[in-house]
């Protein structure tokens, strides 16, 4: 069956923070790009992102690597086509006056928010800090809830991204430790672009396409990231300061790198690739928290991750 070489109208899903992309639905050029007209999709957390993969509302989705990993692992028919950025700084753990290191979280309340990568990130840093988990009182709360728990003084320290991680800032914290900080121990945290099967199936350029616009912001942002923030701001509704921490938060290989076993591979290590190997920690995570059950995670990632169309945009990108 022959089909269109490309589709009327393109479903993008993005939660309402600040990310390249964006620049991308301020100018317009990622519907030029696709010769489509691009919907734009919001969404509030990675698992609504899920639920619009599961009733086919959208077609190309920006969201954390947890939840991104637990529609995976439930057979929803999506696979992963790109980094949109690793997780450094952009999540962090925010302490009160008597938390001055990891350590001292234990005694302590700690909100994060579920099914996220800030809880993925958490509870990797208990334990590869060595903390006593039963020490500590987790408390799950919405990013917003979180804030007003810090308020009234529930909690005494809250894992989550920004604007919220600012606003525990601005309250009387300080910061205790980034996402970035498990790098070391061989955890890689990160936004992917995950893509709905049948839609790369039928409309592999458009694919292609994208990943190369999403490249073209990134090299925007680096050219003028004080540009890039008050353009980003203006178009999600945020200060241009909570912009610019986000955007400067992130990491951002290119292209060409993700098409090697450091990433996403080559097509041939797909499941010993970064990318392979990070869904294999994940998902052993997320079977621990009860999100998903050990008995469905799959043998390998080979059906998880598609690295074609990453390759094929860094070569038609020269």
């Amino acid at each position: 069956m022959t089909s269109a070489a490309t589709p009327n109208e393109v479903r993008i899903a993005y939660s309402g923070g600040s990310q390249v992309l964006m620049l991308a639905k301020a100018d317009g050029s990622l519907d030029k790009a696709l010769n489509s007209k691009v919907k734009w999709v919001q969404f509030a957390s990675g698992a609504d992102a899920l639920t619009y993969f599961a009733s086919n509302a959208i077609d190309i989705a920006n969201f954390g690597s947890s939840p991104a990993t637990a529609g995976i692992v439930r057979k929803l028919p999506v696979e992963i086509i790109g980094v949109s950025g690793v997780i450094a700084t952009y999540e962090r753990l925010i302490g009160k006056e008597g938390i001055s290191n990891i350590k001292d979280l234990e005694g302590k309340r700690v909100g994060y928010p579920p099914n996220s990568t800030s809880q993925y990130a958490l509870e990797a840093a208990i334990a590869v800090n060595k903390l006593d988990r039963s020490k500590i009182t987790l408390l799950p709360l919405r990013p917003a809830e979180m804030v007003a728990a810090w308020k009234r003084g529930d909690i005494d320290a809250g894992y989550v991204w920004a604007p919220f991680a600012q606003e525990l800032e601005s309250s009387g914290g300080h910061q205790v430790f980034t996402t970035k900080d498990l790098q070391k121990d061989g955890y890689l945290i990160y936004n992917n672009y995950v893509v709905r099967k049948a839609f790369a199936e039928q409309y592999p350029d458009t694919v292609t396409a994208f990943l190369r616009v999403h490249q073209e912001k990134v090299n925007e942002f680096k050219r003028d990231p004080e540009k890039a923030a008050v353009i980003v701001a203006k178009e999600v509704g945020a200060p241009v300061t909570t912009a610019a921490n986000t955007l400067d938060g992130l990491e951002y290989p290119t292209l060409t790198e993700q098409g090697t076993a450091a990433w996403l591979g080559n097509g041939t290590q797909t499941s010993n690739s970064g990318i392979g190997q990070a869904l294999t920690k994940t998902s052993s995570f997320l079977a621990g928290t009860g999100e998903i059950r050990k008995r469905d995670i799959p043998a390998n990632w080979d059906s998880a991750i598609d690295s074609r169309f990453i390759r094929d945009a860094a070569a038609s990108a020269k």
